[in-house]
């Protein structure tokens, strides 16, 4: 089965290979969240693989680990590593369950996995002002914002990739900028600028983007007269099966009553007038 291609990875590519160290505070933030989540974890990690499309960002803060590029196929050796992070790429991912089967097979047993990535809340203001601008003033739409999945759905990923325990939560964060056209360009400095396959390849219209700045401004000014925006930090955690892990019990195997437990009075249910 082909895959839709959501992402080009060539104008990915060069998105990021465009994007300027002193930008990337997503990344700093995502490092941040990786480090803690690993302070939670009574574990010495010894065999550690980063997925990134930032390498040198990721080799400068974990300078032992295996750096691996995002692509389709991850050069990761099955069962060799006991951390795999993937690390903020999984949104322009064509297959994101792939990626996780891939880390998933890449894991020792009882390895751990920690996916940060940008989830749905990412931007709306943008994505909401540029649509309403387009229509405006072409009278269409173009995808123009990658699409992002939500929290409440997410956590489905890592059990249908085969992952246990698996955990997803959401970190909000707002910045603000002089104007949506700050905005923008701060994107092109981050190399989060849109490669999607079916973005309008030629340039946007000028008056399109100076309506979304003002549908920007109108909609989401703060009170400091600048303009905030949404990223939204996604992490998954889970952990490759093995038979050292808590499992669930089958169903109708408890040993004792919810009711004993709560003091409680059992009432058989009524069910003569059914």
């Amino acid at each position: 089965m082909t895959l839709p291609q959501i992402t080009d990875r060539t104008a990915l590519l060069r998105n990021r290979a465009r994007a300027k160290p002193e930008a990337l505070f997503l990344q700093d933030v995502a490092a941040d969240e990786v480090h803690e989540r690993l302070t939670e974890v009574n574990r010495t990690f010894t065999s550690v693989a980063i997925v990134t499309g930032f390498p040198d960002f990721w080799a400068a803060h974990y300078p032992d680990a295996t750096i691996v590029s995002d692509q389709e196929t991850l050069a990761l050796a099955p069962d060799t590593y006991d951390l795999v992070v993937h690390a903020m790429c999984l949104h322009w991912a064509n297959d994101p369950v792939g990626q996780l089967v891939q880390a998933r097979h890449a894991l020792k047993p009882d390895g751990l996995l920690l996916c940060t990535f940008l989830g749905g809340q990412t931007l709306h203001e943008l994505r909401t002002s540029l649509a309403e601008a387009e229509a405006i003033v072409t009278g269409g739409l173009s995808p123009r914002v990658a699409p992002m999945g939500e929290i409440r759905d997410l956590g489905g990923l890592l059990q249908r990739a085969g992952f246990a325990m698996p955990v997803a939560d959401s970190t909000p964060l707002t910045a603000s900028y002089a104007n949506a056209f700050h905005l923008m360009h701060d994107l092109r400095k981050m190399g989060e600028n849109n490669a999607l396959a079916h973005r309008i390849k030629h340039i946007t219209r000028r008056n399109v983007l100076t309506e979304a700045a003002t549908i920007y401004a109108a909609n989401f000014r703060n009170s400091d007269n600048r303009v905030d925006a949404t990223f939204e930090i996604i992490t998954l955690t889970g952990w490759a099966p093995d038979n050292t892990q808590p499992q669930p019990l089958r169903p109708g195997s408890a040993k004792a009553r919810l009711a004993d437990a709560l003091g409680a009075k059992e009432v058989p249910l009524d069910r003569s007038n059914d």
